[in-house]
């Protein structure tokens, strides 16, 4: 690896997602990024839980509205051992409005997949709802999660990273 490579592989290592897994390697900007990020992430937390049902559930909505399948299979399986619940999870990948969910977790999809995603701006109701969910701070944090899954799920897609295949079961 070149050092530029290396530093990016201690930062992903020692950041949130303490792993390499995914195209990072393969994008300049995705590494620029990560590096960013994952810095970033250690100076100030987001306030959302990480991994947490609120944040894997902004994640795969965005990931959905993308159509990034790698972004989805992985953020889909965090998701549900995050505590999201399978029938929400489900629903959103057939693209539907998912029943049952909590409170904070209604107040992150309809942020994120009615109003953000879909026409680019969010009511007062719906500010007010996220920010009761979760504080001021709480609503940055979740179009951060939403714009840095953005740029991931853009740079797969036009890479046209492959989803993993699944182990087999001997």
């Amino acid at each position: 690896m070149t050092p530029a490579q290396k530093t990016m592989i201690e930062h992903l290592l020692s950041g949130p997602r303490a792993g390499a897994d995914g195209p990072s390697m393969s994008c300049c900007a995705a590494r620029r990024w990560a590096t960013w990020r994952s810095s970033s992430a250690r100076r100030c937390a987001s306030i959302l839980p990480y991994p947490g049902s609120c944040n894997e559930l902004a994640i795969i909505i965005t990931a959905r509205y993308w159509t990034s399948q790698f972004e989805w299979q992985a953020h889909h399986r965090a998701a549900l051992q995050a505590g999201l619940s399978p029938a929400i999870a489900d629903a959103i990948a057939q693209g539907k409005r998912p029943t049952g969910m909590q409170k904070d977790e209604e107040a992150s999809r309809t942020t994120s997949a009615s109003e953000l995603l879909n026409t680019k701006q969010v009511g007062d109701a719906t500010f007010k709802a996220v920010k009761d969910a979760f504080g001021e701070r709480g609503v940055v944090d979740l179009i951060g999660v939403m714009s840095w899954y953005q740029m991931v799920s853009m740079l797969l897609n036009t890479d046209r990273y492959p989803c993993r295949k699944a182990p087999s079961r001997s």
